[in-house]
């Protein structure tokens, strides 16, 4: 049995005792403006740059069909047996240390030409933060800095300066901005990559746009080819040697038969032989070397994956937020409905 009481809902009371208290909301909206503009006003602007990249599927066309068919219906072929990086794996290798850290050496310069310097000097000391939060981000340094011991500068292995498996806390700070900052997406049925970056400088988010996606495409580039490579330069050192070993024999040979060119002992025509045999298979050899060479050489220039730009980095010119106006109409709509809440506080708790 249901023994909630019921209640009727005087609407022209409530819009009546509203009306009432017009001087109350008055207050409400003036004292929200005031602090909402006071908040949004010095939060710094950003803007966002998209460019969009077309990569080449490295199946055969009947296989590439039916994994875009059936990537339609949220079904994953791979995109071969020899890729493990395919298109929908894009977004998740952005998002990985090895690939972050290899963007903070990138040249940037702001519009106004004042800053230049790499992109994680960039971040850590040239981001702008809304003056009201400086005495909170004051005293939370003051205290943490009681408590936390001298932080270790990056060295990489092998000079470098910073390494993936070992970075500092201040690195690791600015590489989780940079995964706020830096977004991929890839369409399943239109086999794009779009690479959305945000910044607070136009020319520093279209320089990075540009430059992400010329090192996203270097980095597929170089896991490709990887193996093509390292079979290409193996070859081509085996063909040098070849070489040079023929040409060494080449000359002793010449040598050899010039200066015994009127002799007929046999030992001397039997040597002539041996290294006229020695010198056919050094040459063999070496053109045999040689065409593994260019073998390899055309399977590397196969293996390079082609990526067709659809739309480039440009310098955005209107900044993507803050949303300054919505903010304001937000926080008057929820003062609004505050302020509704307060009036009828009693007759809500009778009701629910």
């Amino acid at each position: 049995m249901d023994n909630r009481k019921k209640h009727n809902i005087d609407i022209v009371g409530i819009v009546h005792n509203l009306w009432s208290n017009k001087r109350r909301f008055f207050k409400v909206w003036v004292w929200t403006f005031v602090l909402s503009c006071v908040w949004i006003l010095p939060q710094p602007r950003y803007y966002t740059t998209e460019v969009s990249i077309a990569p080449e599927s490295g199946e055969g066309s009947t296989a590439g069909s039916l994994a875009t068919l059936a990537s339609n219906f949220g079904l994953n072929l791979g995109q071969g047996a020899t890729d493990a990086i395919y298109p929908q794996l894009y977004p998740d290798l952005m998002g990985s240390t090895d690939f972050l850290v290899g963007l903070l050496d990138i040249k940037v310069t702001t519009l106004e030409g004042d800053i230049s310097t790499d992109y994680y000097t960039y971040l850590r000391n040239y981001q702008k933060k809304n003056y009201l939060t400086y005495p909170f981000s004051w005293l939370r340094r003051q205290i943490t800095n009681l408590f936390k011991e001298p932080e270790a500068e990056d060295v990489g292995k092998g000079g470098k300066r910073f390494d993936p498996f070992r970075l500092s806390e201040s690195t690791t700070k600015v590489l989780k901005g940079i995964q706020n900052d830096v977004a991929c997406t890839y369409s399943r049925t239109t086999n794009v990559v779009t690479i959305s970056v945000t910044d607070q400088d136009p020319l520093v988010c279209a320089t990075l746009a540009d430059s992400i996606k010329e090192h996203l495409q270097n980095y597929i580039t170089d896991y490709r080819t990887k193996k093509a490579r390292i079979d290409y330069e193996y070859y081509k050192q085996l063909t040098k040697e070849a070489k040079t070993q023929y040409e060494q024999i080449s000359r002793e040979y010449a040598r050899y038969a010039d200066t015994h060119q009127n002799v007929f002992l046999q030992t001397v025509k039997t040597k002539l032989t041996d290294m006229e045999y020695e010198m056919q298979m050094k040459h063999e050899i070496y053109t045999a070397m040689n065409t593994r060479e260019q073998s390899a050489l055309a399977d590397l220039q196969a293996r390079t994956p082609v990526f067709t730009t659809l739309t480039n980095a440009t310098v955005p010119i209107k900044p993507a937020g803050p949303k300054r106006m919505i903010f304001v109409a937000a926080m008057l709509f929820l003062a609004t409905i505050g302020t509704i809440v307060y009036l009828y506080r009693r007759e809500l708790r009778e009701w629910f």
